[in-house]
Order: structure tokens, then sequence, then C-alpha cells
């Protein structure tokens, strides 16, 4: 690899931990009046499968005390994250808030990267997702990781890889 081109898993070698602490949420739930999601929230991150062969990625890895702020304004949320997770997502997707719908007790939210990638001939962006419910003041769910290719042959492993990360987390009792 060319020290120009920056694969998936070197953009992401400091990244995985960092994803781990996003506390975003993107969960397909009731159709029951949203929840109220917004809080400041700390949250705990366990790496799982690394389908898309991230560097630095440890399955069973954990990172705690991740801050992700939730905005909510009716059935749409925002999740913010804070601290070296903002940093790791900014660098790989060139964003750090998610933003989705709330129904119910779950959250869908969803960032589309837009942070450009090279791998040979391969050219791709990361986008990354949560699914989450709250329960009384505790949020928890998924966190995925996927790559959009152009579909060139390079692409390899990234076209339809998944990797994945378990989280929760609890925000002051209301």
């Amino acid at each position: 690899m060319q020290s120009s081109t920056v694969g998936p898993a070197h953009r992401l070698s400091g990244v995985c931990i960092i994803f781990a602490a996003i506390g975003g949420a993107n969960l397909v739930g009731c159709t029951s009046d949203p929840a109220d999601v917004a809080g400041s929230y700390t949250i705990a991150l366990t790496n799982r499968e690394n389908g898309c062969n991230l560097n630095n990625w440890t399955v069973g890895a954990q990172s705690q005390g991740v801050p992700v702020t939730i905005t909510q304004s009716g059935s749409t949320a925002s999740a913010d994250v804070g601290g070296l997770a903002r940093v790791a997502l900014d660098l790989a997707l060139a964003n750090h808030v998610y933003t989705g719908d709330v129904d119910g007790n779950d959250m869908t939210l969803k960032i589309i990267g837009s942070r450009a990638g090279q791998q040979g001939t391969c050219a791709y962006t990361l986008n990354s997702q949560i699914d989450a419910t709250l329960s009384g003041d505790a949020l928890a769910g998924t966190i995925k990781y996927s790559a959009a290719t152009n579909g060139n042959t390079d692409c390899g492993t990234l076209t339809g890889c998944v990797s994945t990360q378990d989280f929760n987390g609890t925000r002051p009792p209301r």
C-alpha cells in the first residue's frame, strides 16, 4: 500500500475503540409514541466481530466513559459523540453526529460517511448505524460499521462487510 493510499484498516486504527464508545442508536421498533431519549450519556463499548478487518480491533476489547449527548425533537434524534471517539469518527467518517428516528423506546441513528478511502482501485466510504433501546435511564444496543464501495474487484472483503460493537450506557436519573 502506498503512503498516500489509506485503507479502512489504517484509517480506523485508533477509531475502533472510539466507535465502541459511540452511543448513537439505530433501532426499528414499536409503533408507539417516542420515548424521551434526550440526555448526556456515558457509554461503554465491547468490540464484536470484525467483518471489515479494521486495524486495532480486538474482539472482546472494551472502552468505557465515552460521552454522548442525545437531543430529540419529537420522533427524530441526534447523538453527538464526544471525547476521543469524536476524533476517531471524524477521521474515519468525516462526521461524529448520528441522526435518525425514535420509535417507542427504540432508536435507529446513522452516519453516512463522506471520508473517501482507496484500496487499490477500490474507492469506498465507511458508514455507521446504531440500533438502541432505552430502558429507564439506560441505553443499550449495537453499532455497526460497513463499507460503501464502487464495486471494483480490489474491494474484496470490503464488499458487504460489517464490524459490530455492543454498547450500554446511562444518563443521570430523570
